[in-house]
């Protein structure tokens, strides 16, 4: 079967809709350069004079030549942002999260993506170690900037040990021929007790910070551990003690940092802080948020979106009971942002869950089931009147929970009661200030090439 993007929407008014190209058809080459995926369609709709291969539903192939402007858009969104098979990852780390999912879960959960191209279009962590020569070429030729580079550690020996590969002791060379490309990068550390912290993770830093420019920011998350633990490397996680003297390892090289280049470029995740009961940074420490997505920030960003946004309370005429859903680590700072709340006949509960399905470590909101959700729901039923589901417990684009149960389901449990989703405080704060006049749109993850070759989802 021919390569090539599958069109699942066309816009209005657009060219692919004056092309009369049709869902379900796919672009298989332009100008004769077959598509991979998404970054090349891009760039070959840059030429004005095109010849497009299309084929139909029906396996009948036709080309159609037309001429555009060099920056006129297509108009058309796309099944995947990679034609054909992602780029899966053949490490066997020792603390990989996808060896810790529970077992008969939907294919999806157990795909290991380790392609450059997702670090390049979403901001996915890549290891470098099933990169060759001709992509480094091609990031090189399409300048691909910037990625992120799951390091870990900059010891080859150590690396190699927790990748189990030999490929993972080349990181330093990788990321130096990035520097010769002129591809930046920025570079996260998954922290694991014993292994690669204490003077580990100072020699990481210091090899991080020598690649400056090109290597942009350092991320460091603590590692993830679920009760699904099955033959895996043994490894523990971090107590209170243990993050708080991270805290303190890291805070020496930012502040070094921030004398030296103004910014902290060394970002630790919520975790570290929630965990070890300190203060979380200020918003201007965070320097713009650059890893946000890597879960670092996360809570801060919260608070100021909280606090910028300005509401007209709706003050109810008769008592109206919420329940907030988010897990354990995010409860006391949400709860302590509702309470400052002062709208009549609110009464708004913040259920920090525990997660049962995954185990007790697993704190993060992102992780939660929709089976532990209705489970908690249930045994704190009384005089509710809506429930307000976090966005991010859900696959991206599509009203699922990780265990498969869906958004559907959540309300077929509770068919008295009202439920909305929250994608981030600002529609929380929204939601609890006008309940009754909030809508939540939820949208499908689409992939659509734009002419400036720029990328969204």
């Amino acid at each position: 079967m021919a390569k090539g993007g599958i069109i699942s929407a066309i816009h209005q008014g657009s060219l692919a809709e004056e092309l009369e190209l049709v869902l379900g058809d796919k672009i298989i080459s332009i100008n004769e350069q077959e598509l991979t995926d998404i970054i090349d369609l891009s760039f070959a709709l840059a030429d004005e004079e095109i010849e497009m291969l299309i084929e139909h539903e029906n396996g009948e192939q036709e080309i159609i030549a037309f001429e555009k402007d060099i920056d006129e858009e297509l108009g058309a969104e796309f099944e995947s942002a990679v034609f054909g098979k992602i780029r899966q990852c053949a490490n066997n780390c020792y603390f990989c999260f996808v060896d810790q999912v529970a077992p008969n879960m939907r294919d999806s959960l157990y795909i290991k993506d380790d392609d450059y191209r997702l670090s390049f279009l979403y901001g996915n962590f890549v290891t470098m170690t099933n990169m060759g020569p001709r992509d480094l070429e091609r990031i090189h030729r399409l300048h691909l900037s910037p990625l992120y580079i799951s390091v870990h550690t900059t010891n080859p020996k150590l690396r190699g040990e927790m990748l189990r590969t030999k490929r993972g002791e080349l990181i330093m060379e990788q990321l130096a021929k990035l520097n010769e490309a002129d591809v930046e990068y920025h570079t996260q550390v998954v922290l694991c007790p014993g292994l690669n912290d204490g003077a580990e993770l100072d020699r990481t830093i210091q090899d991080i910070i020598s690649m400056q420019p090109y290597a942009k920011t350092l991320g460091i998350v603590p590692v993830g551990l679920t009760k699904f633990r099955e033959n895996c490397y043994p490894l523990k996680t971090f107590d209170a003690q243990g993050a708080t003297k991270v805290i303190e390892q890291v805070r020496y090289w930012q502040e070094k940092m921030r004398k030296q280049t103004g910014k902290n470029f060394i970002y630790l995740s919520d975790e570290f802080y929630l965990l070890a009961g300190e203060p979380l940074p200020k918003a201007e420490e965070y320097d713009g948020f650059p890893q946000l997505d890597n879960g670092i920030g996360l809570t801060r960003n919260f608070i100021e979106q909280w606090k910028e946004t300005k509401i007209n309370p709706n003050n109810y005429q008769k008592p109206l009971n919420l329940d907030i859903i988010c897990g354990k680590s995010a409860g006391k700072v949400i709860k302590n942002l509702v309470d400052e709340l002062n709208i009549d006949n609110l009464n708004a509960n913040v259920l920090a869950l525990e997660n049962e399905f995954f185990g007790h470590e697993v704190t993060v909101t992102g992780l939660l089931t929709g089976q532990d959700i209705i489970k908690n729901l249930k045994q704190n039923k009384a005089n509710r009147d809506g429930i307000i589901i976090p966005s991010c417990a859900l696959r991206e684009g599509e009203d699922i929970f990780l265990d498969d149960y869906t958004l559907e389901d959540i309300k077929k449990a509770f068919p008295d009661e009202e439920v909305k989703v929250a994608s981030d405080a600002i529609m929380l704060k929204n939601l609890l200030a006008d309940w009754h006049n909030i809508k939540c749109e939820r949208s499908k993850a689409i992939y659509t090439w734009q002419s400036n070759a720029s990328y969204t989802k």
